[in-house]
């Protein structure tokens, strides 16, 4: 029997420069992916918003056949339980003076808190509003303003 060399074994696995790379990597693609997913994130929670003033558009409207003006509160609409919209992202509310006989404004606000907070980062978006003035709906949106300009159609309700 004649005496074998021992093969010589490759270390498997990788090196640190290719767990380094491929970590660059990994991170540059979060970092141009993330803030893109997290828009389309706070997009989609507009949906929340637009069901909720909807919901009261309605409740406005069923208000607005008993009585002779519309509903100058939520109290007044029998929403008593929540002024949150169901995920929590935003603050429902009628402005003060809005209330007519002959229209009304709604607002969706993005005041959510801890968890729910990131929705105030949706730029122009972050403040959602709907006005009935004489049949004809308005809607409006901002980030931080106290007044809207309203229009027939607005880019944050875009469908």
């Amino acid at each position: 029997m004649s005496p074998t060399k021992p093969r010589s074994r490759r270390a498997a696995g990788f090196t640190l420069i290719e767990l380094l790379i491929a970590v660059a990597v990994i991170g540059l693609l979060l970092a141009v992916a993330l803030p893109s997913f997290l828009d389309s994130i706070r997009k989609g929670r507009r949906s929340e918003a637009f069901s909720a003033l909807a919901a009261l558009q309605q409740a406005q409207e069923r208000h607005r056949g008993n009585n002779a003006t519309y509903a100058a509160s939520l109290t007044a609409l029998n929403i008593t339980t929540s002024t949150t919209a169901p995920g929590g992202y935003y603050a429902l509310s009628i402005p003060a003076n809005t209330a007519t006989a002959t229209g009304y404004e709604l607002m969706a606000d993005s005041t959510g808190s801890g968890a729910n907070s990131s929705q105030r980062n949706d730029g122009a978006c972050a403040k959602l509003g709907v006005q009935v003035n004489g049949g004809t709906v308005l809607y409006g949106s901002c980030s931080s303003c106290t007044g809207f300009t309203w229009a027939a159609s607005d880019l944050c309700w875009k469908r």
